[in-house]
């Protein structure tokens, strides 16, 4: 067995990567906290604002995602990582200047084009730096950098808008990414692929054709990957127009909104995204239905309180619930990830986050947004200033389809896992 890295390395590499995640969701967030600004400047209607946010930047995202992975499973991944942080931020900074809507939307395009080279590498580097039973923690903390990336572009993106403009924002959190990349470069080291694999397994080198054919006979995964996509549905479609929905129906400024969410959705979201790993890889050590049952039982919590957090006028009590929600919702994503990596080999690990996230992203980022956004114009006739509130509300929905499909992916991963026993059994004979 190959030599092991040394806790406190694997530690500094995992801090690493999430940095490099939290950056990812700035860059990604900061238009977020920015819409209303820039549709004010520029004469935007919601679903404009929504396909800005979404599907435009979830079509090349998951587009080059596969590919990307694909190289990442042969290649180097701490390069890729690397190359793909400096790509992103650079065209975030660019955003700061745009003159019209297209010239934004490409600058999006492009932010999406290099975020589409970060996480799958990411993932598959943590699976080999940390073992199985390690694996929802390590990729839970990793997830955190959502939220930490969530806290620091609506605090700084708001505070920065107000004060100096939203193209200033833009610079402001682009520039650093472009350095960090650097640093990432020459400080973290390729992990050896497979390292707590067989050296059969190792060895492999499928085809994009042979993952794919091995995840069709993992019904599990399916259920994993629609379950989280529609999570994600919720979270972006409801998320990405909360900013717009305090600033409009509860009458906060952009900077209050920025320090306010900063606060409620990057703080409670990185508490539940780790909690969710930790309880995953402490009630799954017994029975890994416990891997999708957390972010089941943390969805069907939520979802009475988070009606509620959308359809009070009470600012005070939508924060305070707000937190509990954001915890319970936030758990999903690293227990998935783990179990996803946890049913393929080694040799196929980034192509299938990146299958996954095709899924999650074209359906929560590409549709979530863009729907909600739509269905807030349409509205809007009837209901006026009410109508991004029950659009929000009507993409919350599909919430409790998510819940469904993870208790359904829950039966049949005992028998997923079982064909995965059995295939490694299978190679180490041959």
């Amino acid at each position: 067995m190959a030599q092991d890295y040394s806790p406190g390395y694997k530690r500094f590499v995992l801090v690493m990567l999430t940095i490099v995640y939290a950056f990812n969701f700035i860059d990604r967030q900061i238009l977020v906290i920015l819409q209303e600004p820039i549709k004010a400047d520029m004469g935007l209607s919601d679903a404009q604002l929504g396909l800005l946010s979404g599907f435009s930047f979830a079509l090349i995202y998951v587009t080059a995602g596969i590919p990307i992975a694909y190289w990442a499973d042969r290649g180097n991944r701490r390069n890729i990582v690397s190359l793909a942080l400096a790509v992103w931020s650079g065209m975030t900074a660019l955003s700061g200047f745009v003159q019209n809507y297209g010239q934004l939307l490409a600058a999006r395009i492009g932010v999406g084009l290099g975020e589409a080279g970060g996480s799958p590498p990411a993932h598959s580097m943590i699976s080999d730096y940390f073992p199985p039973e390690q694996r929802g923690r390590a990729l839970s903390f990793y997830s955190t950098g959502i939220y930490v990336g969530i806290l620091f572009g609506f605090m700084f993106g708001g505070v920065i808008a107000e004060a100096f403009g939203w193209r200033m924002a833009f610079l402001v959190v682009g520039i650093p990414g472009v350095l960090f990349a650097i640093v990432l470069r020459f400080t973290v080291r390729e992990p050896i692929r497979g390292r707590w694999d067989t050296a059969a397994e190792t060895a492999q080198r499928p085809t994009f054709a042979e993952t794919l054919a091995v995840l069709k006979q993992l019904p599990s995964f399916w259920y994993i990957a629609v379950g989280c996509a529609l999570t994600a549905f919720v979270g972006y479609g409801v998320g990405n127009f909360f900013p717009s929905f305090l600033i409009r129906n509860h009458g906060l400024s952009i900077a209050q909104v920025g320090v306010v969410l900063a606060l409620v959705s990057g703080v409670g979201g990185a508490l539940g995204t780790y909690l969710g790993g930790y309880l995953g890889d402490r009630f799954g050590a017994r029975d890994p239905r416990w891997y999708l049952w957390v972010p089941m039982y943390g969805g069907l919590i939520a979802f009475g309180p988070y009606l509620y957090v959308l359809l009070t006028d009470n600012t005070t009590h939508l924060l305070a619930i707000l937190v509990f929600t954001n915890i319970l919702t936030a758990m999903y994503l690293g227990p998935c990830i783990a179990m996803s990596h946890a049913l393929v080999p080694p040799s196929m690990r980034a192509l299938t986050s990146a299958i996954l996230f095709f899924v999650l992203n074209m359906i929560g980022l590409g549709l979530g947004p863009f729907l909600t956004g739509l269905t807030s114009d349409l509205l809007a006739p009837r209901f006026g200033d009410q109508s991004l509130r029950y659009a929000m509300v009507l993409a919350s929905m599909t919430g409790l389809v998510a819940i469904a499909l993870f208790y359904l992916g829950a039966r049949k991963l005992p028998a997923d896992l079982a064909r995965r026993e059995s295939d490694r059994n299978a190679l180490a004979v041959a």
